[in-house]
């Protein structure tokens, strides 16, 4: 592999200055002194490699939410010692020796039925996935597999935690050809495995604000604790593969608010480093491989402009992120180097900052990209950096990043980013605390604008007055743990100082009229009312649907499924006439999910308390509805229903408040669980 470009040989020390002799015309004469700087910093190094499993203690963790725990001991960085020096007088010589053994790949492959005659001869399998294949005796076990629809149905790929504390494995694998049922199964484990990291971050950081007070649990890092705990309990996904390509169950446009949740999906692998590949050491070839890259503007040569990015290779920074040596051929930067090679394309997560985040910035996967080029330039320190450019494959649905500009747009300037189309900027007529939109460039249909807009449920008055003893809690500054509320709600509020549902439970007792806590008791959330700019838009899969402009982070409140409340003798009279009602007691029980740590606890208890009889209401919508009426259903819901009450306190007529059971893109729909038959995909025909 020769020098890309005739310039100084950045893997040796470098040169005092050197002057090089330019040509210029013969009227003119001159020379030009070029003079590469010299490094006077120390820069740090760059986490090349994943560390030895036994390079960190986990043991710890097991008490993470006991009085007495502390935050594991998870390393800061995960660096280790760069691979060697690569010296230009090899190059050619390694070049060589890789197109033979590819060449020797291919042969073998091809000839495998007629080779192995001849004795027992090691050929690669033709029907294998992997892309750099593992000797047999070397590959792990894994622990569970789903089957994955292939070429040859027989083989299998685990895409649940291999065992306990297992490294990552060597062979790397692209998975084709998934069929619906596959995509659904994928994602509901990605759906699952999510949720569990948000619940086991939520309730790490209250634990820290319990012992050190409300306003610390930032420091404790949950994120770090979740995953640390995860991988303890073997929960972390795609462990027993490194798959190239797309990660099944993982869709473009998904949002993460941190690393190690990229890390924990198997999406990125890399804590710290912007390019995640398999290392030369692990590699069969004795090349590394690159799977994905993270492109967040933390180098000063990057240019991002979307479908094609020029990406500047990893190293030579200071603590500072400053460029203060030169990059080396080495470690991710070669591994992009060989992937560009191979022709295999690489998955590309954006870091983009976003007000209100819980950790400044989000990542987006934005899809998978081609590496076109690669050369070597002086940036604009002054140092040598190698630079990639990449290509978005085509086909593929629209980038995350792109459309949470483009809702960023629609927040700010509705009618200029989108001039045709809206049929309403506020159809609550200001009801709301924030404009619902009402969107249709599909059709005429402009059914929503005929129906009353309704903020809160109507329950009948004597609602009211059964069950309600009118007393409440006397927090004067807010509720404390151990007031009367907390009493009512099992010992724990529902939610933390954030407003995140901490747990699903039967119902949860806000803090109502009869209670002495102000309107920023941390036990007053879901009866504030939307938070979120939604817009209802018509859809050609699903009629009208409800989309939101804003991220809308997992545990987080949306709004109040709201209607007119009817009793039984009432719900048979509108059901003669031929009315179509909504019956609570059919919203499946997705509240049951939302911290549910079976898997991590093993003494874990579904929540049963506060207890709820059955609810025997209905709901009608015919006339007066808000903007939930008109969400999709979907047996994979990002959205659960969780009962409250907080103006009355009888169990028989509780509020439906709508939480996000993920974190929510902008501009994605969101849809519920009506509890209806998998195979019916639209919603009810009174809200359509």
């Amino acid at each position: 592999m020769g020098s890309l470009v005739p310039f100084q040989d950045l893997n040796l020390s470098p040169e005092p200055p050197q002057t090089i002799s330019v040509d210029t015309p013969p009227s003119v004469t001159s020379t030009s002194t070029i003079t590469f700087l010299t490094p006077k910093i120390e820069p740090k190094q760059e986490p090349f490699d994943e560390p030895a499993p036994t390079q960190t203690n986990y043991r710890q963790i097991n008490t993470l939410f006991s009085p007495s725990s502390s935050a594991p001991e998870f390393p800061s960085n995960l660096e280790s010692t760069p691979l060697s020096n690569i010296s230009s007088s090899t190059d050619d010589q390694n070049a060589l020796y890789s197109e033979y053994f590819r060449i020797s790949e291919l042969f073998r492959s091809a000839f495998a039925k007629r080779l192995q005659k001849y004795g027992d001869i090691d050929v690669l399998d033709p029907d294998s996935r992997a892309i750099v294949p593992l000797p047999e005796e070397q590959r792990e076990p894994t622990s569970e597999t789903s089957p994955i629809n292939t070429s040859n149905p027989d083989r299998a790929l685990s895409v649940v935690g291999s065992r306990r504390r297992a490294g990552r494995s060597n062979e790397l694998v692209r998975v084709t050809n998934l069929g619906i049922e596959d995509e659904r199964h994928f994602r509901d484990v990605v759906r699952r495995t999510r949720m569990m990291y948000d619940s086991l971050r939520i309730l790490a950081i209250l634990e820290e604000e319990k012992r050190k007070g409300p306003g610390h649990g930032r420091r404790a890092r949950g994120d770090l604790r979740a995953a640390a705990l995860m991988r303890e309990r073997g929960l972390w996904l795609n462990r027993d593969k490194r798959i190239v390509g797309s990660i099944p169950g993982i869709e473009i446009g998904d949002l993460f608010f941190f690393r190690m949740e990229l890390c924990v999906m198997g999406l990125h692998g890399q804590a710290q480093a912007g390019i995640d590949y398999l290392p030369a050491s692990q590699s069969s070839n004795g090349e590394p491989i690159a799977t994905s890259i993270i492109v967040s503007g933390g180098y000063e040569d990057d240019q991002d402009a979307g479908d094609l990015i020029i990406y500047t290779g990893h190293g030579g920074q200071d603590k500072l992120s400053r460029q203060c040596m030169h990059q080396k051929l080495e470690g991710g930067n070669l591994a992009l180097e060989r992937s560009m090679h191979y022709g295999i394309e690489v998955r590309v997560i954006r870091g983009i900052k976003y007000e209100n985040s819980v950790s400044s910035k989000v990542y987006v996967y934005d899809g998978l990209y081609k590496i076109l080029d690669c050369w070597f330039d002086v940036g604009k320190s002054g140092f040598g950096v190698y630079k990639y450019r990449l290509l978005r494959i085509d086909g593929q649905p629209e980038m995350g990043s792109s459309i949470m500009r483009f809702a960023e747009s629609l927040r700010t300037r509705p009618l200029s980013a989108r001039p045709m189309g809206y049929l309403s900027l506020d159809i609550s007529m200001k009801k709301e605390k924030v404009p619902v939109f009402l969107y249709n460039d599909i059709d005429s249909d402009h059914d929503p604008m005929y129906y009353d807009y309704l903020v809160k449920t109507v329950f009948p008055p004597y609602a009211f007055g059964q069950g309600s003893n009118r007393t409440g809690c006397e927090c004067v500054s807010g509720c404390t743990e151990g007031c009367f509320c907390a009493m009512k709600n099992g010992g724990d509020f529902g939610y933390d100082h954030n407003g995140l549902l901490l747990r699903g439970k039967p119902v949860i007792f806000e803090c109502g009229n009869f209670c002495q806590c102000p309107p920023t008791c941390r036990n007053r959330v879901s009866q504030h009312g939307l938070r979120n700019r939604l817009e209802i838009f018509r859809s050609r899969e699903t009629g009208w649907g409800v989309r939101s402009l804003d991220l809308i982070q997992a545990g987080a409140f949306i709004c109040e499924y709201a209607g007119v409340v009817l009793t039984r003798e009432q719900a048979q009279v509108f059901t003669m006439n031929g009315d179509t009602l909504i019956y609570p007691n059919r919203f499946s029980e997705r509240w049951a999910e939302w911290g549910d740590l079976s898997q991590i606890f093993a003494e874990y208890v579904r929540p049963s308390y506060p207890s709820i009889p059955p609810l025997g209401f209905a709901m009608d919508v015919s006339r007066m509805r808000n903007v939930a009426c008109y969400m999709s259903h979907s047996s994979s819901p990002n959205v659960l229903v969780q009962c409250v009450l907080y103006d009355h306190n009888n169990l028989m007529f509780p509020h439906l408040m709508l939480f996000a059971l993920e974190n929510i893109p902008p501009m994605r729909e969101l849809s519920i669980d009506y509890g209806v038959a998998d195979e019916w995909t639209g919603k009810l025909s009174i809200c359509n």
